[in-house]
């Protein structure tokens, strides 16, 4: 299950970011209205719900009906500033009372996956809808059900708008989940940009690489560079993690939960970041050192002419360009480099490492094993 639907980052804007709700938050708030709506005639809008750490939102109601035994609410999620797959989609709750005894059902609607592969936080077999929205919806059917002197025998299906075309924009194929969006969220809050967010979804796609007893992952940098590791391995789709940026979210996890091998794969760029030491590779939390890679160069025998214009150098390509043009092959430093990085994070973990670069064009410049 991916947080925030797990979409692809883009870059932070300068300004200020307002927050969003968790489309955990926006399906506990329709079951609300709409279980009010069964239980009274009338709907609550806006509808009040409490978050898991204590906040009490408000959202508005963009659709709602009723029948004799059956209601049904839909609140249009808002994500705040994060970039999420979500952002504007209609998250409906369904709600119907069940035989005495049924207790509290949960159903994925349409737009809702189920959970094919083991591995992650919900059974095989069962809705996307992690625990803490399952918990959520459970401590309001439970009060409303209380004040109404029923029993809370309650079924919850919980439909996405056009949720089957937005998971595929999303890393839910991977991870096993088919058919729709994951309900999710731990606090109830998007919080714009978050590094923990997609640090959770790389450590889903480990669970679930654990569970089907993958021998081999790979962790990208990027889609060229994972389509070219990806094809020498021989990887499936699901043995690739979704690196990105976080090298450091993913050898941690790997650390204490380890696969007997690991494929790092990367641009020059980004792969001398994690040669250097640095274990998030974004653009605004570390930087190529142009001195290091210099001495690295001097250490193959670059002269002082070509180690004056690597110190003048705007970018890690026009560095490697610079010394590709001398004969000196400076990506199988990095690979190296990278590789005893990696390691040295991993602490001793039973995991074979392998490090491969590529070029712009995904062809393959280096690779340490």
């Amino acid at each position: 299950m991916v947080a925030n639907e797990n979409e692809i980052r883009v870059e932070k804007p300068a300004r200020a970011l307002r927050r969003g709700w968790t489309t955990g938050a926006c399906a506990t708030a329709a079951t609300k209205a709409a279980l009010t709506a069964l239980l009274t005639g009338d709907f609550p809008d806006p509808v009040e719900i409490t978050l898991p750490k204590g906040e009490t939102p408000s959202f508005a109601l963009a659709r709602e009906s009723t029948s004799l035994l059956h209601a049904m609410a839909g609140i249009i999620k808002d994500a705040g500033d994060d970039p999420d797959v979500t952002h504007g989609a209609l998250v409906l709750a369904s709600v119907r009372r069940l035989p005495k005894g049924s207790g509290i059902v949960f159903k994925a609607g349409e737009g809702v996956g189920i959970v094919t592969k083991a591995g992650l936080p919900v059974p095989v077999g069962e809705p996307a809808i992690n625990p803490v929205p399952r918990q959520m919806m459970t401590d309001v059917v439970t009060a409303l059900c209380e004040q109404h002197g029923i029993a809370p025998d309650i079924e919850i299906e919980i439909a996405i708008e056009d949720g089957a075309e937005l998971a595929l924009k999303t890393w839910n194929p991977r991870l096993g989940i088919i058919g729709g969006l994951s309900v999710l969220g731990t606090t109830g809050i998007v919080h714009p940009f978050s590094c923990a967010a997609w640090i959770h979804s790389i450590h889903r796609g480990i669970d679930v690489a654990r569970a089907e007893g993958l021998p081999h992952v790979l962790g990208a940098t990027g889609s060229t560079s994972e389509k070219t590791a990806q094809g020498f391995h021989g990887l499936p789709d699901i043995a690739c993690l979704d690196m990105g940026d976080f090298a450091g979210g993913l050898l941690k996890y790997l650390r204490i939960h380890p696969v007997p091998r690991l494929t790092i794969a990367g641009g020059f760029a980004k792969l001398t970041k994690l040669a250097q030491g640095a274990l998030d590779l974004h653009s605004g939390r570390s930087q190529v050192d142009m001195a290091w890679l210099a001495a690295q160069a001097e250490a193959l025998g670059a002269g002082a002419e070509l180690k004056y214009r690597m110190l003048g150098a705007n970018t890690a390509l026009e560095v490697l360009e610079l010394t590709r043009l001398q004969g000196l092959d400076l990506p199988a430093i990095i690979a190296d480099k990278a590789r005893t990085i990696v390691l040295d994070t991993l602490r001793g973990a039973p995991v074979q490492v392998d490090v491969m670069v590529t070029d712009r064009a995904g062809a393959l410049i280096a690779h340490a094993e």
